[in-house]
């Protein structure tokens, strides 16, 4: 029990009124809402709180305290331990009632798991104390501009992982616009990280090209990540192929144009070469068939930026007669400036959609702008333990070692997860943003094709997170007006090959929770 249960019963209510305030059109949970106000809509709980004052009338009307009965939950997580230790696995769960702390559920709450992408958690909340929502990231064009020329243009990256090739088109026509007409040398600052851009733990896995695993930088494009798309011609022709970013890669070999009927088949290889990647693409696509995508992570990103504006300023008008190469910390006047989203809607790269690069560029940032530049992995994990040990969150044998849990990079227990879930919402600063960048369960995200039932509701709000033997969930189920909300976490581990059931078997649990907690409240 919390040692001021009336206070966390008022700080609650602020947070939720807070959300509800938000401009965007509130509407009952019953009522339809536009996705951004769902995704953090919650109710202010009083029930289970000796002693709380009586709530205020809510806008979404009351059904009243009622106790909650976690017995179809725990018959639930009964099944589910039964089932993770038959096939070798084991299992930690807690859920409890935010507003009095009281546990509702548990499993060997301790225990110390591999949290998979669950880590975001601790990557978002960090960000949102150290940062704010508001904090946005700065992308800028530097050099000396004279009689329309500059000597030096320089590109200086301050972790923006939004950066996306529309962004860099924008910037070259900028330039262009005030009349910029000759770039004699580009060249990109990526001082602002170090220059480990692997992350910690993605060397585990050197030879995977796939998007997921791609390297950060302080200058980034498009994530990091090479989209190649193939069109059919006519048969007997050459495919059509187009690379975005463009000017990074030197596109080797042919993608011919089979008749009619023919499956596809694209055989796509990349091979780093000095600065550059070159791209060895062979096979073929039926004429008349779709284009095919493809999307593969660079190896090294230090480059990627800088050759991609080169070809941007040549289409634009603006003349690149000399090299790209990294440097230009010297320049300090500033031509061109792109600003991204504000950091609360980042965000939903991490909670929403589990954005491995999305999250380990934040957590560098965080290093970068407290503890100074070039940012490092280590200082960032140093950062984002002190503010779980701030929120009581940071339990004996905690580890984070990267910011985004990929590979075998993290220990957490269901416990440290929901301290930490059970503080940020009892933050009337964080409750709201950490909120609104969790999936919402029916609705969106990872979440979308999961708890479908409660898709109306829009309840259940969490963090998936899946390795090859690992599945986790971790969350909120929110509440209808006058009960209080529950967080969980649950970790399953040394499951290779039973991923679906295990994760269904949590689903039923995560379920049954809702099911209590709503219980009364639902219409048909």
């Amino acid at each position: 029990m919390p040692r001021h249960p009336r206070r966390a019963v008022s700080v609650v209510a602020l947070v939720l009124s807070s959300i509800l305030a938000r401009p965007g059109g509130s509407q009952p949970l019953d009522g339809g809402t536009s996705p951004a106000e769902r995704s953090t809509r919650k109710e202010e709980p009083t029930h289970g709180v000796p002693g709380a004052p009586s709530a205020p009338r809510s806008p979404l009307g009351a059904h009243g305290p009622r106790k909650f009965d976690p017995g179809r939950a725990r018959e639930q997580l009964e099944k589910l331990t039964i089932g993770v230790r038959r096939s070798g696995g084991r299992v930690g769960v807690l859920a409890l009632d935010i507003a009095s702390g009281a546990t509702l559920a548990a499993f060997d709450e301790r225990g110390l798991y591999n949290p998979a992408s669950n880590a975001k958690l601790f990557t978002a909340a960090a960000a949102l104390r150290l940062l704010g929502p508001g904090y946005r990231y700065l992308t800028g064009l530097y050099g000396e501009a004279s009689n329309g020329s500059v000597a030096e243009l320089v590109l200086r990256g301050a972790g923006d992982p939004s950066l996306r090739t529309r962004d860099l088109w924008e910037m070259a026509r900028e330039l262009r616009a005030a009349g910029i007409r000759k770039v004699t040398a580009i060249a990109i600052d990526q001082g602002y990280f170090d220059a480990r851009f692997v992350p910690p733990a993605f060397e585990q896995q050197p030879d995977e090209w796939a998007a997921f695993r791609a390297p950060v930088a302080a200058a980034s494009l498009n994530a990091n990540a090479l989209r190649f798309t193939v069109r059919p011609s006519r048969a007997g022709q050459a495919a059509s192929v187009a690379i975005d970013p463009p000017g990074f890669t030197v596109l080797r070999g042919t993608v011919t144009t089979a008749k009619r009927g023919t499956p596809e088949k694209i055989v796509l290889r990349l091979e780093p070469s000095g600065q550059r990647l070159v791209a060895h693409l062979s096979g073929h696509v039926p004429e008349g068939g779709r284009a095919v995508s493809l999307a593969r992570r660079v190896d090294d990103p230090r480059m990627v930026v800088a050759y991609a504006l080169k070809e941007m300023l040549q289409e634009v008008g603006v003349e690149v007669s000399g090299e790209v190469r990294l440097g230009g910390e010297h320049q300090k006047r500033l031509l061109v400036a792109h600003r991204s989203a504000p950091l609360g809607e980042l965000l939903a790269a991490l909670g929403k959609d589990s954005d491995n690069f999305y999250a380990e560029t934040i957590f560098k940032t965080l290093a970068a702008e407290k503890r100074g530049r070039p940012g490092t992995a280590e200082a960032a994990a140093e950062l984002v333990g002190e503010i779980l040990s701030e929120l009581d969150a940071f339990g004996e044998g905690v580890v984070l070692r990267n910011g985004s849990g990929l590979f075998d990079a993290a220990r957490a227990s269901p416990e440290s997860i929901v301290r930490l879930l059970r503080a940020a919402l009892l933050d009337p600063a964080l409750g709201a943003d950490f909120t609104a960048q969790l999936a919402i369960g029916g609705v969106d995200g990872t979440l979308r094709g999961r708890f479908r039932g409660w898709s109306k509701e829009r309840a259940i709000r969490a963090k998936t997170g899946t390795l090859a033997s690992v599945v986790a969930l971790s969350g909120y189920v929110l509440p209808p007006p006058g009960r209080s909300p529950i967080a969980f976490a649950v970790l399953a581990a040394d499951v290779p090959g039973k991923i679906e059931p295990v994760r269904r078997a949590i689903d039923d649990f995560v379920g049954a929770l809702a099911d209590e907690l709503w219980k009364g409240a639902r219409t048909p």
